[in-house]
């Protein structure tokens, strides 16, 4: 399987059309066009401990969420982790390649599957981007999505499902008025800026991996608001990435990365 067969089915199931423009999804490193796969690292954030742990697994292929390049780089001299990163992947001769804010707009994708994880039916976008083709069939893009607890809960049962699902000990919210939720709304990273869309739409509750101190205030009649980290509001990503991978490529050896590689440490 060759390398950009892999790269065409990632882009098939989340073009690159569908990322923000501030975005730099696609391939970051690595002559694709004739390269043979030899396995498959899934990341959320490429460091050089990653490239290290796809070189010994027999991996030329990198797919990660967050881009490895995504602010404009002036120089490669390996005095920070990103030049230090892009040296050792090309040394080594393994590609990278990222999916992300196009893969939060796709159908079935980034919020789609934090939905799945939460049990939420009925789901909608919050936000519509219109539709696009994915195996000859129209399926529709968008920005968060709202759906349906099976049963309504209160707000305190609600907090301790996320944090159960999402493996964390604790979230910051609003001091709101909401005591039963039923309606969710929900972005996977730094999501804040679709609170007024969840309100709109009727939420009881809106969670995202990023709020800010100042987006807190103001909707404590509103909408339960749940800031839940970043890392961990898209840590079920490479779910997604696996199975694309594996339904184009089923013999590929495909992997999870075992690296710790969020940033912020609670302790």
């Amino acid at each position: 399987m060759k390398i950009k067969e892999i790269l065409g089915a990632l882009e098939e199931f989340a073009p690159l059309a569908l990322q923000d423009g501030y975005d730099n999804a696609g391939l970051q490193i690595g002559l694709a066009k004739d390269a043979d796969a030899t396995g498959a690292l899934l990341c959320l954030d490429v460091t050089e401990d990653v490239v290290d742990e796809a070189v010994r697994m027999g991996c030329n292929l990198i797919v990660s969420h967050h881009p490895l390049l995504f602010r404009p780089v002036k120089s490669i001299t390996g005095n920070d982790y990103i030049g230090r990163t892009i040296m050792k992947a090309i040394q080594e001769g393994v590609a990278i390649y990222s999916a992300h804010t196009n893969l939060d707009s796709a159908y079935e994708g980034v919020n789609y599957k934090i939905a799945e994880k939460l049990g939420l039916q009925n789901l909608a976008w919050l936000s519509s981007k219109g539709n696009y083709v994915r195996n000859g069939e129209q399926v529709s893009a968008g920005e968060g999505v709202i759906g349906d607890l099976p049963e309504p809960m209160s707000a305190e049962d609600f907090m301790q499902v996320v944090k159960n699902t999402f493996g964390v000990d604790s979230l910051r919210v609003n001091v709101a008025d909401k005591k039963v939720v039923s309606r969710v709304a929900l972005c996977g990273g730094a999501g804040a800026f679709l609170i007024s869309q969840a309100v709109s739409s009727g939420a009881d509750a809106f969670l995202t991996g990023e709020i800010g101190y100042h987006r807190f205030f103001g909707y404590e009649h509103n909408i339960l608001l749940l800031e839940l980290g970043h890392f961990e509001s898209e840590r079920y990503t490479m779910e997604i990435l696996h199975d694309i991978i594996a339904r184009k490529a089923p013999a590929l050896p495909v992997h999870f990365t075992k690296i710790e590689t969020n940033p912020i440490k609670n302790i």
